[in-house]
Protein backbone atom coordinates (compact mmCIF):
# COMPACT_ATOMS: atom_id res chain seq x y z
CA UNK A 1 0.00 0.00 0.00
CA UNK A 2 1.25 3.60 -0.91
CA UNK A 3 0.69 6.32 2.12
CA UNK A 4 0.21 9.38 0.74
CA UNK A 5 0.23 12.55 2.92
CA UNK A 6 -1.93 15.48 0.64
CA UNK A 7 -1.01 19.56 0.82
CA UNK A 8 -3.21 21.79 -0.97
CA UNK A 9 -5.18 25.27 0.94
CA UNK A 10 -7.93 24.59 -1.00
CA UNK A 11 -10.42 22.42 0.70
CA UNK A 12 -12.26 21.14 -2.84
CA UNK A 13 -8.78 20.36 -4.31
CA UNK A 14 -7.92 18.61 -1.54
CA UNK A 15 -11.13 16.38 -1.81
CA UNK A 16 -11.05 15.58 -5.31
CA UNK A 17 -7.39 14.44 -5.57
CA UNK A 18 -8.08 12.39 -2.87
CA UNK A 19 -10.70 10.75 -4.47
CA UNK A 20 -8.92 10.15 -7.22
CA UNK A 21 -5.98 8.55 -5.59
CA UNK A 22 -8.17 6.71 -3.42
CA UNK A 23 -9.75 5.09 -6.51
CA UNK A 24 -6.20 3.16 -6.47
CA UNK A 25 -6.35 0.00 -4.54
CA UNK A 26 -3.21 0.38 -3.92
CA UNK A 27 -2.99 4.40 -2.64
CA UNK A 28 -4.11 5.39 0.66
CA UNK A 29 -4.54 9.21 1.61
CA UNK A 30 -3.44 8.58 5.53
CA UNK A 31 -3.73 12.67 5.99
CA UNK A 32 -4.67 16.14 4.19
CA UNK A 33 -3.38 19.53 5.37
CA UNK A 34 -3.72 22.69 4.33
CA UNK A 35 -0.47 24.50 4.98
CA UNK A 36 3.33 23.96 4.24
CA UNK A 37 4.39 23.87 7.86
CA UNK A 38 1.56 21.75 8.64
CA UNK A 39 2.74 19.08 5.47
CA UNK A 40 5.90 18.73 7.26
CA UNK A 41 4.58 18.22 10.95
CA UNK A 42 1.91 15.35 9.42
CA UNK A 43 4.98 14.18 6.95
CA UNK A 44 6.88 13.04 9.95
CA UNK A 45 4.07 11.78 12.43
CA UNK A 46 2.93 9.38 9.96
CA UNK A 47 6.38 8.77 7.49
CA UNK A 48 4.28 8.39 4.13
CA UNK A 49 5.97 6.93 0.81
CA UNK A 50 4.47 10.11 -0.72
CA UNK A 51 3.61 14.01 0.06
CA UNK A 52 1.99 15.46 -2.33
CA UNK A 53 2.29 19.41 -2.62
CA UNK A 54 0.60 22.39 -3.59
CA UNK A 55 3.09 24.47 -4.41
CA UNK A 56 1.74 27.81 -3.22
CA UNK A 57 0.27 27.16 0.62
CA UNK A 58 0.62 29.88 3.28
CA UNK A 59 2.83 29.19 6.30
CA UNK A 60 5.80 27.93 4.26
CA UNK A 61 4.79 27.22 0.39
CA UNK A 62 5.38 24.04 -1.09
CA UNK A 63 8.56 25.02 -2.65
CA UNK A 64 9.90 25.68 0.98
CA UNK A 65 8.46 22.42 2.57
CA UNK A 66 10.25 20.57 0.44
CA UNK A 67 13.62 20.49 2.01
CA UNK A 68 11.97 20.40 5.77
CA UNK A 69 9.85 17.37 4.28
CA UNK A 70 12.83 15.18 3.40
CA UNK A 71 14.53 16.22 7.04
CA UNK A 72 11.30 15.27 9.00
CA UNK A 73 10.99 12.07 6.97
CA UNK A 74 14.29 11.51 4.83
CA UNK A 75 12.34 8.35 2.86
CA UNK A 76 9.63 10.10 1.82
CA UNK A 77 9.37 10.82 -2.07
CA UNK A 78 8.14 14.41 -2.75
CA UNK A 79 5.74 15.47 -5.49
CA UNK A 80 5.21 18.58 -6.32
CA UNK A 81 1.45 19.28 -7.32
CA UNK A 82 0.32 22.69 -9.21
CA UNK A 83 -1.36 25.10 -11.56
CA UNK A 84 1.80 26.21 -12.74
CA UNK A 85 4.58 25.18 -14.96
CA UNK A 86 7.07 28.21 -15.18
CA UNK A 87 10.69 27.31 -15.50
CA UNK A 88 11.61 28.71 -12.09
CA UNK A 89 9.37 26.82 -9.84
CA UNK A 90 10.15 23.21 -11.89
CA UNK A 91 13.90 24.17 -10.86
CA UNK A 92 13.93 25.24 -7.85
CA UNK A 93 11.32 22.50 -6.58
CA UNK A 94 13.88 19.90 -8.29
CA UNK A 95 16.77 21.25 -7.01
CA UNK A 96 14.88 21.03 -3.48
CA UNK A 97 14.85 17.59 -3.76
CA UNK A 98 11.70 16.79 -5.31
CA UNK A 99 11.28 13.26 -6.90
CA UNK A 100 8.23 14.75 -9.11
CA UNK A 101 6.14 17.28 -10.49
CA UNK A 102 2.42 17.03 -11.43
CA UNK A 103 -0.16 19.67 -12.65
CA UNK A 104 -3.25 19.83 -11.54
CA UNK A 105 -5.00 19.65 -14.90
CA UNK A 106 -3.28 16.38 -15.26
CA UNK A 107 -5.71 13.23 -15.73
CA UNK A 108 -6.54 11.15 -12.80
CA UNK A 109 -4.01 7.83 -14.13
CA UNK A 110 -1.34 10.32 -14.88
CA UNK A 111 -1.43 11.30 -11.21
CA UNK A 112 -1.80 7.81 -9.95
CA UNK A 113 0.75 6.95 -12.14
CA UNK A 114 3.17 10.24 -10.65
CA UNK A 115 2.48 8.78 -7.25
CA UNK A 116 3.45 5.17 -7.82
CA UNK A 117 6.34 6.10 -9.76
CA UNK A 118 8.15 8.52 -6.90
CA UNK A 119 6.87 5.94 -4.54
CA UNK A 120 8.55 3.22 -6.00
CA UNK A 121 11.85 5.59 -6.36
CA UNK A 122 11.44 6.52 -9.16
CA UNK A 123 11.52 10.32 -11.00
CA UNK A 124 8.16 11.76 -12.66
CA UNK A 125 7.49 14.69 -14.76
CA UNK A 126 3.92 15.50 -16.48
CA UNK A 127 4.64 15.09 -20.17
CA UNK A 128 4.46 19.55 -20.14
CA UNK A 129 6.58 19.90 -17.14
CA UNK A 130 9.37 17.44 -18.95
CA UNK A 131 9.11 19.06 -22.18
CA UNK A 132 10.33 22.29 -20.74
CA UNK A 133 12.79 20.37 -18.62
CA UNK A 134 14.48 19.03 -22.07
CA UNK A 135 14.45 22.91 -23.49
CA UNK A 136 15.97 23.77 -20.59
CA UNK A 137 18.84 21.44 -20.56
CA UNK A 138 18.85 21.98 -24.17
CA UNK A 139 19.69 25.62 -24.40
CA UNK A 140 21.60 25.92 -21.34
CA UNK A 141 25.72 26.17 -21.76
CA UNK A 142 26.97 22.38 -22.49
CA UNK A 143 29.59 21.52 -19.84
CA UNK A 144 32.31 19.72 -20.48
CA UNK A 145 31.55 15.95 -21.07
CA UNK A 146 35.27 14.83 -19.44
CA UNK A 147 33.95 16.44 -16.48
CA UNK A 148 30.86 14.87 -16.06
CA UNK A 149 32.91 11.33 -17.00
CA UNK A 150 35.15 12.44 -13.87
CA UNK A 151 32.42 13.09 -12.06
CA UNK A 152 30.94 9.63 -12.63
CA UNK A 153 34.36 7.65 -12.41
CA UNK A 154 34.18 7.65 -8.48
CA UNK A 155 31.25 5.30 -8.58
CA UNK A 156 31.82 1.55 -8.93
CA UNK A 157 30.66 -0.48 -11.56
CA UNK A 158 27.93 -1.35 -10.15
CA UNK A 159 26.73 2.42 -9.10
CA UNK A 160 27.46 2.86 -12.75
CA UNK A 161 25.31 -0.05 -13.62
CA UNK A 162 22.44 1.23 -11.59
CA UNK A 163 22.92 4.95 -12.50
CA UNK A 164 22.66 4.34 -16.26
CA UNK A 165 19.52 2.15 -15.75
CA UNK A 166 18.75 5.04 -13.15
CA UNK A 167 19.11 7.72 -16.26
CA UNK A 168 17.02 5.52 -18.85
CA UNK A 169 14.21 5.53 -16.43
CA UNK A 170 13.87 2.42 -14.70
CA UNK A 171 12.36 2.25 -11.33
CA UNK A 172 14.08 0.60 -8.72
CA UNK A 173 12.09 -2.34 -8.78
CA UNK A 174 13.18 -2.23 -12.57
CA UNK A 175 16.39 -1.92 -11.82
CA UNK A 176 16.49 -4.53 -9.05
CA UNK A 177 15.11 -7.15 -11.70
CA UNK A 178 17.61 -6.39 -14.50
CA UNK A 179 20.67 -6.65 -12.16
CA UNK A 180 19.31 -9.01 -10.40
CA UNK A 181 19.24 -7.12 -6.95
CA UNK A 182 17.35 -6.70 -3.95
CA UNK A 183 14.96 -3.52 -4.00
CA UNK A 184 16.36 -2.50 -1.05
CA UNK A 185 20.25 -3.18 -1.87
CA UNK A 186 19.50 -0.87 -5.21
CA UNK A 187 17.50 1.88 -3.03
CA UNK A 188 21.07 1.55 -0.73
CA UNK A 189 23.26 2.18 -4.15
CA UNK A 190 20.83 5.17 -5.16
CA UNK A 191 21.43 6.90 -2.01
CA UNK A 192 24.58 5.80 -2.27
CA UNK A 193 25.35 7.91 -5.54
CA UNK A 194 23.57 10.54 -5.13
CA UNK A 195 25.71 11.34 -1.61
CA UNK A 196 29.06 11.07 -3.68
CA UNK A 197 27.91 12.95 -6.52
CA UNK A 198 26.71 15.37 -4.08
CA UNK A 199 23.27 15.53 -6.29
CA UNK A 200 19.60 15.73 -4.64
CA UNK A 201 17.57 13.60 -6.49
CA UNK A 202 17.44 10.53 -9.26
CA UNK A 203 16.63 13.77 -11.76
CA UNK A 204 19.98 15.80 -11.19
CA UNK A 205 21.39 11.80 -11.41
CA UNK A 206 19.95 11.19 -14.40
CA UNK A 207 21.15 14.48 -16.40
CA UNK A 208 25.05 13.91 -15.30
CA UNK A 209 24.67 10.45 -16.48
CA UNK A 210 23.52 11.72 -20.03
CA UNK A 211 26.28 14.43 -19.57
CA UNK A 212 28.84 11.59 -19.27
CA UNK A 213 27.51 9.46 -21.84
CA UNK A 214 26.66 6.62 -19.34
CA UNK A 215 25.10 4.30 -21.12
CA UNK A 216 24.00 0.06 -19.74
CA UNK A 217 26.46 -2.44 -21.40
Amino acid sequence: MIRVVLADDEALIRAGIATILSADPDIEVVAEAGTGSRAVELTGLHRPDVALVDIQMPESDGLSAVPRILRASPRTAVAILTTFGQDDYITRALDGGASGFLLKTAEPQELMAGVRAVADGGAFLSPQVARRVVARLRNRPEPPAAEARERVGVLSRRERDVLALLAAGASNAEIARELHLAEDTVKAHVSAILSRLGLRNRVQAAVLAHEAGLRRT
